[in-house]
Order: structure tokens, then sequence, then C-alpha cells
């Protein structure tokens, strides 16, 4: 038997399938290579759009201009949840941290207390 990898002959159970935990490693890191940059990159925006939230919302609620969430970077195409309520309020969520967009281009941000 041949490692996958590097071509090596493999000595030891017959099912092994690599020569190395190296081998192993590059050969996964080689068959998610697409699908791990995608997540790397979601899970980027997500966590600068966290971090931004944070930083503007420091007690418990903020209403903040859209333009200097913008202006930070924050990217509102990128959230991990949307709650619609009753009374028909929109908050797009990251985790605990929500926002909601509101008339002359303000964002009202909120912390959900779980």
């Amino acid at each position: 038997m041949e490692c996958l990898e590097c071509g090596e002959k493999i000595i030891g159970r017959s099912d092994k399938k690599f020569c190395n935990d190296a081998c192993r490693n590059a050969y996964n890191n080689k068959q998610n290579k697409d699908s791990t940059n995608l997540m790397r990159n979601v899970n980027n925006k997500l966590r600068k759009n966290y971090r931004i939230l944070m930083e503007l919302n420091t007690d418990g609620k903020a209403k903040i201009a859209k333009s200097r969430m913008d202006g930070l970077g924050f990217d509102f195409d990128y959230f991990t949840q949307l709650k619609v309520y009753k009374n028909g309020s929109e908050y797009r969520f990251i985790y605990d941290y929500g926002y909601k967009l509101l008339e002359e281009d303000f964002v009202l941000i909120v912390r959900n207390q779980a």
C-alpha cells in the first residue's frame, strides 16, 4: 500500500492510508481547501462585524449612524440570525449582538442577554 499524499510505501496496519501525520494533514488540507477558504472568509467577516458591534454598544443599546459603521468596515450582508418580532421589527444578530436598521440612515444596536 502507498501513501495517498507522497506515494511512499506504508508500513503498519493494512487499512492505513498515509505514512505519517504530516502527509495525512497535507492531503486533507488539499481536499478541504475550497470550502475552508470560504468558511474562513465568512468567519472573518462575522468576527469583524461582531467586534464593531461590541465596540459601538457599550451601554447595552446604542443608536449609531450607518455611515459610521460603514467607515469601520461593517458588512451588513453577514449576520448569523434574522429575528422578526411580533410587531414586525427585524433585527439581524451576530451571535448575541443585534442591530435594526432605522430611518434616516441610523442603526439601533442591542445586546441579547441570555
